[in-house]
């Protein structure tokens, strides 16, 4: 019913009762259930007090007594705590004492204790913390350091020494594994930084968790370092893992009008039969498009990380087939195949270098957009280009689903060589940044940024790389695909290439060769679920579009660049479940600014797409 601190005259009784995790009833309560009294409660609320002193220089306050009282009707308790202050205490002098083992300036660089601040246990325990690490990383396991106040009362300063008892070095008896029931130990072992009769160091026995976090294949990831039985100078690395979903099946059958039978698939596994190898297998046909993919990755083609990757695949669309009214429009056929070899530069980035054939030819329809068949007049319908492309990437995430920590980027050339069909280049960048706002909430900034032309003889970027804005994964609200310029109905110009005006037709989205998309999400737990590895839900504010800075055709919508006014955005909700199936992603988003002629989505779904 009430909490009382009696005794205190430096900080309010707000600041004080903000320490407990009892609370007096309020409309939360219900849910949080954080008005019911628990000896156990109390005593930890009762710890936090006293740390919140000890940790703003108040180094001999006392709690010197505590009250419980029940009411008669034995419905609520009062509890009242009485406090006894002191005086604040600064730090007159910092030393080092005992057997360091490492230079004692860079013990000194770890010293978070200065001379002249406010005494705080807190800051004592975490550079007690900080050395031990440093220890640990030079093989003292077992090293013990402490931090000894010495107060003088005097003038109410306070010495700290910090003690250093390194014990033996240890070194690294055996690693072993437990929990990966699908994921070959091959697989884990090859991540691993600390080796075996090593010595045990704290830094790479925590990078090789971090490793194995960010494969992607296990929801949760612990050490142990147990000493041996028998010696003194050795441990063993225990690692315990928590296997998860790592891939993505969808598969769909439906009908339509206009489409008739429509049957897809794909499966995604990125820990193929447990070898950790990407494998994909991709199937959509329907009675106006076929596609098919198939593509594989060995992440360890050697064993010092270069990995080696190769696709295969084929796209047919017949829009002729799509419009159920007898006029034909247009079609377009790309098959190809693909290797690429990714080198490691360090821990946390790589260099892709990749080549592409493909083969693409177009078949204008009666009724396609001006700008197809302007684009057939300039360049032609067969095209056979080689694609080369160059990466960098890098990434500091915590893990490599639902992260919450660190950052990730990539950086892609992609570039058709001299003597192709034609002569075009593309430049993107993805990033996402994500920062701790408590322990348990982060904020997500994130980026999509893409810049496309042509060099040589070709003139423009070909309709059918542009990029395209709008739905999952883009600025959410808004109909796949539906953002940035629009297209010229076809009006009869190009009659002797086969075209007729068509007055009925809507102008449609035809993307554009710059793209600028962003956004910040602010994640939290979803309430009342105690698994949120695998469940997250996020409140956003998305941002961006395609443009173009050259068109071909005056009537073409969209040409002048990038033209703020024209970038749509968006707030909402979203969660994200990591299902057995794959990742599963539903958002509800409103538009905040809608561009002229953009297709407006509230709700939105997607399965086996995340970040």
């Amino acid at each position: 019913q009430h909490i009382n601190v009696v005794g205190n005259t430096v900080f309010t009784e707000e600041q004080l009762s903000d320490q407990f995790t009892l609370k007096t009833s309020n409309w939360l309560s219900f849910f949080k259930n954080d008005d019911k009294y628990a000896r156990e409660k109390l005593s930890g609320d009762l710890e936090r007090l006293r740390s919140y002193y000890l940790d703003r220089g108040y180094i001999n306050m006392d709690i010197t007594s505590t009250q419980v009282s029940i009411t008669p009707d034995k419905k609520h308790v009062y509890i009242t705590v009485n406090v006894n202050e002191g005086e604040k205490y600064t730090v007159r002098d910092v030393k080092l004492s005992g057997d360091l083992k490492v230079p004692e300036d860079q013990v000194k660089s770890l010293l978070l204790v200065q001379k002249g601040q406010v005494f705080s246990r807190k800051l004592m325990t975490t550079t007690s913390e900080l050395i031990t690490r440093r220890l640990g990383n030079e093989g003292y396991t077992f090293a013990n350091v402490n931090g000894v106040p010495t107060p003088h009362n005097d003038d109410h300063t306070v010495d700290i020494t910090f003690a250093v008892d390194p014990g033996k070095r240890a070194y690294v008896n055996r690693i072993n594994f437990r929990g990966n029931t699908k994921t070959d130990d091959k697989v884990l072992r090859r991540e691993m930084r600390q080796m075996e009769g090593g010595w045990a160091s704290t830094y790479l026995i925590d990078q090789s968790k971090t490793r194995l976090e960010r494969l992607g294949f296990f929801k949760e990831v612990n050490v142990e370092t147990p000493a041996v039985a028998g010696v003194d100078d050795q441990v063993d690395v225990n690692y315990s893992v928590e296997e998860q979903a790592s891939g993505s099946i969808t598969a769909s059958v439906g009908f339509s009008q206009s489409s008739g039978l429509i049957l897809g698939g794909s499966i995604t596994q990125n820990n193929f039969l447990g070898t950790g190898n990407y494998a994909s297998l991709g199937l959509t046909r329907s009675s106006y498009q076929s596609k098919y993919n198939i593509g594989f990755t060995d992440p360890y083609f050697t064993p010092d990380g270069v990995s080696l990757g190769y696709n295969l695949f084929y796209n047919a669309t017949d829009y002729n087939e799509y419009y159920d009214d007898d006029y034909s429009y247009y079609s377009i056929n790309s098959y190809g195949a693909g290797t690429t070899v990714g080198y490691p530069i360090n821990e946390t980035s790589r260099l892709s270098f990749g080549v592409t054939v493909q083969h693409d030819s177009i078949e204008p329809g009666t009724y396609s957009a001006d700008e197809i068949y302007d684009f057939i007049e300039r360049e032609g319908k067969e095209f056979n280009n080689l694609k080369a492309n160059l990466g960098w990437s890098e990434s500091t995430l915590n893990r490599s689903v639902l992260a919450t920590r660190g950052h990730s980027q990539n950086l892609n050339l992609m570039l058709t060589v001299p003597g192709s069909d034609l002569n075009f280049y593309k430049l993107d960048y993805t990033g996402q940044a994500f920062f701790s706002v408590t322990d348990a909430t982060s904020l997500r900034f994130h980026t999509k940024l893409g810049y496309g032309n042509s060099y040589g003889s070709t003139d423009g970027l070909p309709f059918y790389e542009n990029y395209t804005a709008g739905g999952e994964g883009s600025v959410r609200g808004f109909e796949s695909g539906t953002l940035g310029p629009r297209n010229t109905p076809a009006t009869g110009t190009y009659a002797s290439a086969g075209q007729a005006y068509y007055s009925d037709r809507d102008t449609e989205s035809l993307g554009g060769n710059i793209l600028i998309t962003g956004g910040v999400e602010y994640l939290f737990p979803m309430p009342f679920i105690k698994d949120n590895k695998s469940v997250r839900t996020s409140v956003f504010w998305d941002v961006g579009s395609v443009y173009s800075n050259k068109c071909h055709l005056s009537t073409t919508q969209g040409c002048d660049g990038v033209d703020l006014d024209q970038m749509a955005s968006s707030v909402g909700v979203g969660v994200t479940w990591y299902s057995p199936l794959g990742p599963l992603s539903a958002n509800v988003a409103f538009p905040v600014r809608t561009p002229e002629n953009a297709d407006t989505q509230v709700f939105q779904f997607s399965l086996g797409q995340t970040f």
